[in-house]
């Protein structure tokens, strides 16, 4: 169930990082599965990678937030990646956008030689499914049998 739904789900994953100041901040992600992480790209100068330079952990969520309630949770440890920043930024694009061939990823490749990629590890996962459960009371919405 992890593995699918991690493939399938296309909805931004939500960081949960502890800023250098010990607050907490929740920051949403593009992301894609590869090779058992977790990978999005960002900004080298995003509070992001400011956290995550601090302590490389973070907690994370995907998940929809309509129903039927499903998601994936878990706690990893972060890689920060210099070097394949823009080649992640491109697989994000093709995954979110349906290619590069549009005025949103035109713009967001132009910075892309600086994007840096968030490699995920996680050490501990939580799977949730309530689709058996509410497919009586939603009628079969979302392809529910």
């Amino acid at each position: 169930m992890v593995s699918e739904h991690l493939d399938r789900s296309v909805i931004p994953m939500r960081i949960a990082v502890e800023t250098p100041s010990g607050w907490p901040v929740v920051l949403s992600v593009w992301f894609l599965s590869h090779g058992g992480e977790l990978l999005a790209a960002t900004r080298p100068d995003s509070t992001l990678v400011r956290c995550l330079e601090h302590r490389p952990r973070c907690g994370f969520e995907i998940a929809s937030d309509t129903p039927p309630y499903r998601g994936v949770r878990g706690r990893a440890q972060v890689k920060i990646d210099r070097d394949t920043g823009a080649a992640t930024l491109d697989r994000l694009l093709v995954r979110y956008l349906g290619g590069i061939d549009n005025p949103l990823a035109t713009t967001l490749r132009s910075r892309g030689a600086d994007e840096v990629c968030l490699r995920l590890r996680p050490v501990s996962l939580t799977s949730w499914d309530f689709s058996s459960r509410m497919a009586t009371s939603l009628g079969g919405v979302d392809g529910l049998d």
